[in-house]
């Protein structure tokens, strides 16, 4: 479907001298000496942890970034394209708690293997995740073993590794290994998708970019995204939102070339508002919306695949109308923009703190609504049934016509959640809300789940390394 743009050719160059002189001016930190060591060998100008970019530069790192790549999973046939009119959705990505039903409670491993299975048997989510929830249940400094495991074995889709240091990233290539093939392999078809924040404004940490050099340096797509709530982490207007955005970012983008010229990058954007009366951040605001369709608009200008900020982001507290509204109002502009990456498709409750299984059934609903509607209908002879016409005439109905009972089964989309029982046959069942009708869903998903077929000596590799490693870690 056509793409949506709004900002004009001016507007446009506006905000591209905008960003030029933030990195060029101000500049962009990185807290890591192998960072500020390539900058400073590729020519820029560095000052303490701050590194001054030449805006021609920083385009002619961006333009060895692919315009579109392969992202492979366990099964080929589960594997993605990232880049033109693709769009991929990745499932719910790092809250520490988790909601079922009434219940909010710390996430465990068993959570995570839940939602692992439910990303796996959705067609609409592409990328289950390997960190949907924290493992709490889990020692700290190991948990990412078993959580990396737990996507691995828990779906043949792709997968999202952990990027919080260098040591999970690491633990992540290897594991991932175990199940490609070997390290070669794994770089010869990339199959790890990895997010790396920006510590906004205008800061790389650490350990985000521990993450980043290591997937580099192993050829695997990053998301390199800034975390912008306008009012906080931005200025409070979009078009100064979208200037930092953009200057963080292709900073970034820049880094991965300079470790390995072709690695796999999307050009991310988490691009929200900030309540100004209390200082919480808010989600699902028409500056938001608007913030996106820019930000797809000028990821296009530089040639680079765009994560949108969010799927079915909300600030609300439980599955609500709130949470509805605010999930589409995130999702739809993101369809509008053209995203390739959605991250947080299916999931999102509480403004990211919560997993929430019920939400995860509304945002399928959702998703599987917006795929259908954005994907063109035919126009050709069949399509416009004169010969149903011809048999119904001037009264009657079309339920029983030949052109009716040839496609009834799959002329329309049928609902995952949305009720059309009439008011009487609701009541005798009970009167079930969304949520309800959720919770139902989502039990009946995961009765659907089969474990995906996995070599028994790959299985017992990648448990032989997770033990091992947990051993190294001293835990």
């Amino acid at each position: 479907m056509p793409r949506y743009e709004m900002l004009s050719g001016e507007a446009v160059e506006t905000i591209e001298r905008g960003w030029q002189r933030l990195v060029a001016e101000v500049g962009i930190a990185f807290d890591h000496p192998e960072a500020l060591r390539r900058f400073r060998d590729a020519g820029q100008r560095v000052e303490d942890d701050v590194v001054f970019l030449d805006p021609a530069f920083v385009l002619e790192q961006v333009a060895l970034a692919p315009q579109r790549f392969h992202l492979h999973g366990r099964d080929a046939a589960r594997a993605v394209d990232i880049g033109g009119d693709e769009m991929v959705f990745v499932a719910v990505e790092g809250p520490p708690f988790v909601r079922e039903g009434d219940e909010r409670r710390e996430g465990t491993l068993a959570d995570l293997e839940r939602f692992v299975a439910l990303g796996h048997v959705h067609d609409e989510i592409d990328v289950p995740g390997s960190l949907a929830c924290e493992a709490n249940d889990r020692p700290l400094d190991s948990r990412h073993l078993d959580m990396v495991r737990a996507a691995l074995v828990g779906s043949d889709k792709p997968l999202v590794g952990a990027s919080i240091s260098r040591v999970a990233a690491e633990d992540s290539l290897e594991l991932a290994a175990l199940v490609a093939g070997g390290r070669e392999a794994l770089e010869r078809s990339p199959s790890v998708l990895a997010n790396v924040n920006v510590n906004s404004p205008l800061r790389y940490d650490e350990r985000m970019l521990d993450g980043l050099l290591v997937y580099a340096a192993a050829g695997q797509p990053l998301l390199v995204t800034p975390f912008l709530l306008m009012g906080a982490m931005a200025p409070v207007t979009v078009a100064a939102a979208l200037v930092q955005q953009l200057a963080e970012a292709l900073a970034g983008v820049a880094l991965t070339q300079l470790v390995r010229p072709g690695t796999p990058v999307v050009l991310g954007s988490f691009l929200s508002h900030t309540d100004m009366r209390t200082g919480a951040p808010g989600f699902g605001g028409p500056e938001a919306a608007l913030g996106l369709i820019a930000s797809g608009q000028l990821a296009r200008r530089y040639g680079l695949p765009w994560r949108s900020g969010g799927g079915g982001l909300t600030t609300s507290q439980s599955v609500d109308a709130q949470a509805a509204w605010e999930a589409l109002n995130t999702l739809l502009p993101a369809f509008l923009a053209g995203a390739n990456v959605v991250v947080h498709a299916a999931g999102w409750l509480e403004s990211g703190l919560v997993a929430c299984y019920e939400k995860y059934l509304v945002d399928v609903e959702l998703l599987g609504i917006l795929r259908a509607q954005f994907t063109p209908f035919a126009f050709d002879e069949a399509a416009l049934a004169f010969d149903a016409h011809v048999e119904v005439g001037h009264s009657g109905h079309f339920l029983g016509a030949a052109h009716t009972l040839a496609r009834y089964r799959d002329c329309f989309r049928l609902p995952v959640l949305s009720s059309t029982d009439s008011f009487e046959r609701w009541t005798r069942v009970g009167a079930p809300d969304t949520a309800t009708r959720a919770a139902a869903g989502w039990r009946a998903a995961l009765d659907r789940y089969a474990v995906p077929p996995l070599e028994d000596g790959v299985r017992a590799a990648l448990d032989e390394h997770v033990l091992r490693r947990r051993r190294e870690l001293g835990d």
